[in-house]
Formats: structure tokens, sequence, C-alpha cells
């Protein structure tokens, strides 16, 4: 990861900020065709105080080697996905006392499938995720109260590039619940349970490796996402080496 970010060089006018606020989503993310483009490629977002790189799954060896691996594949198995893809991956760089908040969503939000609940976030803690440096926070039993919005792309030669569909509503600062987790520990994400993550206090970075997972079959996958499949990068299978 080291060479990978010494090697970065994102041009000026592409150091966009990501971010899951309907807001900044739709002024930083929705007018950039640097993200829009970015699903199959290694690429660089700053977010408050940090940055992500994307599409480590399909470009870096011990990356793809990871999301491959036998313990992920046997945890898809278990969980009885039978045709699961790999859709987009980052890691995500939490740096200390900069590290900034991640505000409440959904993946599928961002990921939408029909029917719903075929998208898997997997989250690996690469180092101790606490309540201090940023640790997900989850409302237990709010993947069942379906999706309150979508990122759609926007008609061609529209701008912004996306727009939101539906409003994220607030909720309440007691419903959440804190899921700190050990180094080396994994956090299965469902693609409509409402998370967040706060921001980095404290004096220890928090960097993690995630990646999503589409069980395929039987599912479409929207072509109104702002991540498409490319001829370079279609979904790769889960069960490839």
């Amino acid at each position: 990861m080291v060479e990978i970010v010494e090697e970065m060089d994102v041009p000026e006018h592409c150091r966009i900020t990501f971010s899951t606020d309907q807001e900044e989503q739709v002024r930083q993310q929705g007018n950039a065709d640097y993200f829009l483009t970015s699903g199959d490629k290694i690429r660089f977002f700053f977010e408050k105080g940090v940055f992500s790189t994307e599409a480590l799954h399909a470009h870096d060896p011990l990356f793809k080697k990871v999301t491959h691996s036998p313990r992920v594949q046997g945890a898809a198995r278990k969980l009885g996905l039978v045709r699961p893809v790999v859709l987009q991956s980052m890691f995500i760089f939490k740096q200390p006392g900069i590290g900034g908040e991640v505000t409440q969503h959904q993946d599928a939000t961002f990921l939408y499938t029909e029917p719903l609940g075929r998208v898997l976030g997997v989250w690996i803690a690469l180092e101790d995720s606490t309540l201090d440096n940023g640790c997900l926070w989850f409302i237990p039993g709010s993947h069942t109260r379906g999706l309150s919005r979508r990122m759609v792309r926007s008609p061609p030669g529209s701008f912004p590039r996306t727009a939101f569909v539906g409003q994220e509503p607030e909720y309440e600062e007691e419903r959440f619940i804190p899921a700190p987790v050990k180094k080396g520990g994994a956090i299965l994400i469902h693609g409509e349970v409402v998370h967040r993550s706060a921001a980095n206090t404290s004096q220890d970075s928090r960097q993690v490796y995630t990646f999503h997972l589409m069980e395929s079959q039987d599912t479409q996958w929207s072509p109104d996402n702002w991540l498409q499949p490319s001829e370079e990068l279609p979904f790769p299978s889960l069960y490839t080496s």
C-alpha cells in the first residue's frame, strides 16, 4: 500500500472529496468524470482529512488475494451466495486527529439492485477500530425498513452528473450502537442497514480494506448506478482465485 500511495499522481482538477452527505455528494462526485469512471481503475479520493483508494481488488495482487481468499469465499458460501461478484473495493485511510466523519447512509443508495437485499459489504479492520478512532455505528433492524434514497446518473449531457431520489431521514442518536472491532476482524454489512462512522479524534489511525459483493443470480444491476462494469473490468466472480 505504501508503494501505491507513493506513486499516487492525482491531477489538481481531479482532487474531489468523497462524501455520503447528499449535498456534498452531488457537488463533488456528481460533477466529476474522475469519480464516475473510477470503477475499473485504482483511483484516489480525498475525504475530510483523509483519502481512499479504489479498485484494488482488480489491480493489486495482494488485495486481489485477500478479496478472493478461502475465508471470504467460505463466508459467502455459508451465507448462501451462489454467484457473488465483486462490485468495488476501497482502502480507507482515517488518520489520527483529522480523519473525517462518514454520515449515516445505506450502501444500497449507491449500489442499487432489483430485487433489493443482494449487496453485502465486507469491512476488514487493518488496525483496531475503536470508539475514539472512528469505528462503525449501526441502527439494528434498519435493513428491514426499505431504502430511503438512491443516487442515480443524470441523463447524458446534464449537470450535475448524478442526482438523489428520495431523502435520508434524520435518526435519533440513541438508535445507533457502536461496533468496535480488533485488528484482523471483519464486519459484514447488509446493503440496506443504516450505518455511519464518527471523526477520528484519537492519536491512532484507523485503516480499513473494504469491498462490496453482489449476488448476481436472478439480480438486475441498475443501469442508473454511478458504478458500471466496463469491458476492461466486468464485475469478477468472487469464486475465482
